[in-house]
């Protein structure tokens, strides 16, 4: 019988699974792995924490990953930590994906239907898991813009807009770099959208996923 719908990890390794875009997704990931292990020193390296992002970055926060000191032992439970992590992470961006591509719930009898463009934005505001990655976003964005324009020295500021609202804001920093050259004040306001647009995306993946875990029973 139906039970209430609160989070069960089968959930998240159906959605992570059951469409195209997912799998995609997931193959894609694997690809980068590949490339990890055959050109570890390569730019290409970077490649599953890229797509793995924005969660593959929090524990650039704490004192462990793959690059952790120590050697020997310690050095190999923190890659297997890490590579756990990144797996995790994986599947939740998979799940995102797969939330997104299922057809949103049909409306009641009666009750008029929302236009598809205005209900797949809405996903971005009407719960929590996508209100607290906005505020986040929003935090470190506010951060930067008054690092830039209002501290004499903005130093490394732009590192936190740019982890928060990853991956699509490392498109963000290479749209706005030529303008940074020539009018800074222009590569600052490009960087600001553009990060204010991948920060968008992210948030409506979020909340689309919060939203079909949460309407999606489970069977008993």
């Amino acid at each position: 019988m139906p039970t209430s719908p609160r989070f069960s990890p089968r959930r998240l390794l159906a959605l992570a699974t059951d469409s195209l875009p997912a799998r995609a997704y997931l193959g894609l990931v694997a690809l980068g792995v590949v490339v990890l292990f055959l050109a570890p020193d390569s730019a290409y390296a970077m490649a599953p924490s890229l797509l793995t992002a924005p969660l593959s970055f929090l524990p650039v926060f704490l004192p462990v990953g793959a690059g952790a000191a120590g050697g020997g032992a310690a050095e190999v439970a923190a890659a297997v930590l890490y590579g756990g992590w990144l797996l995790l992470c994986a599947l939740v961006n998979a799940a995102a994906f797969g939330a997104l591509a299922r057809r949103p719930d049909r409306a009641p009898d009666g009750a008029p239907s929302p236009r598809p463009r205005r209900a797949l934005l809405a996903a971005a505001v009407d719960n929590w898991p996508a209100r607290v990655y906005v505020a986040v976003v929003a935090a470190a964005l506010g951060t930067f813009l008054y690092a830039v324009l209002l501290s004499p020295d903005p130093g490394f500021a732009g590192i936190w807009p740019l982890i928060a609202a990853a991956p699509l804001s490392f498109l963000a920093v290479a749209v706005s770099a030529p303008a940074e050259y020539s009018l800074p004040w222009l590569g600052t306001l490009v960087f600001t959208a553009g990060v204010v647009l991948a920060g968008l995306v992210n948030a409506v993946l979020i909340g689309r996923l919060a939203r079909t875990i949460r309407s999606t029973p489970t069977r008993g």
